[in-house]
């Protein structure tokens, strides 16, 4: 196998930087709670050049960087980031999958596998896809170090050599590594066993014995360790010999992306809470864009002050990536039906999705495109409602105005054009059906007047009779139709409601 391993050291301050681009470039450290006392977990390298380290609080940064932005860790911000690394992976390769969560030195990193095997046939290179990855990671507002081994733990532990020895100096710097699997062993020998993450009893019996490095480890009797050490140490053995047994990577499953926002304040009014959202469905359509997918409805979801929930969704017509027609959905919802209460937090969910394409043809004009369509459909729905938008369509019934609306497709061209009948002719129904008034004899229609059809009757047939809906006084209904040609040249349908004791034109023959 050939492994990739993109690598983000510190998420919860890409994280934060990810949810506010507005702090790049400024002081900014993430605490684990709130109060004077809260400890820092991460500092952005503009805090750290003032002074400020992890592990203080959140007083003492303050003293020492007046201007430091301090924002709390957030599990919804960290979980959202991590789904985006892995968003990146796919968008360069057929097969990811995330990296378990670590732990003590490393447990503010975030990796992804992607299947790096033939991947020279598209980035000429394995160090090309490295590149590509890491280029996909930063445009999503991560920066990640991107390592190529031949197995997940080699990979993982190139990547963090990389942070360590300092060849990507800051959050917004990445670096690639490519190892051949005749060059791995010799370069996992020469590392650091911190690098290997060993839990904090094995470490510390290691430094006991003076083994500090992977070669000073693998020098010594493999039997003796383990017995001396436990089983914890066979692990760290087969990583720092590069004989890890994996298996491959697994294959993607259906993609739902979600982002969320953990809000400051309880927010009651509904700008600033489109506001937020404008942020979250920026980001959410940023990895939807990475994996050239859409979507075409969105599931969100609003925790109110007081425990309650409130559950929305939003679709369109087609899937899309426009932000302003998601942007005008959400708005309009919100404005009809606003919170009961407070908002707390902030997520929205979907389904990704291709989008929809169409095979143009030579010899005729193109249609819309069907995003655009899509939109268009979606803001008429929005304005309408979801019953009044759609396509005519036959209904199963007895009244000859009876259809139903159904979801709205473009028409697609023919293979071929149809046989033509030379005497056929088509029948155009009018909707409301026009009044008209006849004279009669016999029971038969002689004169008509109306506004498409006039004069003396030359050619009639009928009549035709239906009724139906006896039960419902307002679905219930009675006509006499008659086929009729006037002496203007128009060939029409008549029919006279028994009810209404009325003669209409509704449909007319062209």
């Amino acid at each position: 196998m050939r492994i990739a391993c993109a690598r983000v050291a510190d998420l919860p301050l890409l994280a934060a930087l990810r949810a506010h681009p507005e702090l790049r470039g400024r002081p900014l450290a993430v605490a684990d709670g709130v109060g004077p006392r809260a400890e820092l977990i991460s500092v952005s390298p503009e805090a750290a050049a003032r002074g400020v380290r992890r592990g203080a609080s959140t007083a003492q940064a303050r003293s020492l960087c007046a201007g430091l932005a301090l924002r709390t860790s957030s599990p919804a911000l960290e979980g959202a980031a991590r789904d985006a690394l892995l968003d990146a992976a796919f968008a360069c390769g057929p097969r990811a999958e995330a990296a378990p969560p670590a732990s003590g030195a490393y447990a503010g990193e975030a990796c992804v596998f992607a299947d790096a095997e033939g991947c020279a046939a598209l980035f000429h290179s394995e160090a090309g896809f490295a590149a590509a990855l890491a280029g996909r990671a930063g445009e999503l507002g991560l920066a990640a170090d991107v390592a190529v081994a031949s197995s997940r733990s080699t990979a993982r532990i190139a990547a963090r050599q990389l942070r360590a020895r300092g060849a990507a100096g800051s959050p917004r710097e990445a670096a690639v590594q490519v190892l051949s699997p005749e060059a791995e062993r010799g370069f996992l020998r020469a590392l650091p066993l911190d690098l290997f993450d060993p839990d904090d009893a094995l470490a510390e019996a290691l430094t006991r014995f003076g083994v500090r490095s992977a070669g000073e480890l693998l020098a010594l009797p493999r039997r003796g360790l383990a017995r001396r050490l436990g089983a914890d140490v066979l692990a760290l053995l087969d990583a720092a010999s590069g004989r890890s047994v994996e298996t491959p990577l697994s294959e993607p499953h259906e993609a739902r992306l979600a982002e969320a926002l953990d809000l400051e304040a309880p927010v009651a009014s509904l700008p600033p809470l489109l506001f937020a959202l404008r942020g979250l469905l920026a980001r959410l359509l940023e990895r939807l864009e990475a994996r050239h997918l859409a979507c075409a409805e969105l599931e969100l979801e609003l925790e109110l002050d007081g425990g309650a929930r409130d559950a929305r969704r939003v679709g369109a017509a087609a899937p899309s990536l426009d932000p302003r027609v998601w942007t005008r959905l959400l708005h309009r919802t919100l404005e009809a039906k606003p919170p009961t209460a407070a908002v707390l937090s902030l997520r929205l969910e979907t389904r990704a999705l291709p989008l929809r394409r169409d095979q143009l043809d030579l010899f005729r004009p193109a249609g819309p495109a069907p995003a655009a369509l899509g939109e268009t459909v979606a803001a008429l729905q929005s304005l309408c409602g979801e019953a009044r938008v759609g396509a005519p369509v036959a209904a199963d019934h007895h009244h000859p105005d009876a259809y139903r609306l159904s979801s709205f497709q473009p028409p697609r061209a023919p293979d071929a054009d149809p046989p033509r009948d030379a005497g056929a002719c088509a029948l155009r129904a009018l909707r409301p059906a026009l009044c008209a008034q006849v004279e009669q004899r016999g029971g038969q229609p002689t004169r008509l007047r109306s506004a498409v059809a006039n004069g003396r009757v030359l050619h009639c047939a009928g009549p035709w009779r239906s009724s139906g809906g006896w039960w419902s006084p307002e679905e219930r209904f009675a006509f006499e139709s008659f086929d009729v040609q006037t002496e203007d040249g128009v060939m029409v349908r008549l029919r006279f409601d028994l009810l209404r004791r009325q003669w209409q034109i509704d449909a007319v023959y062209d």
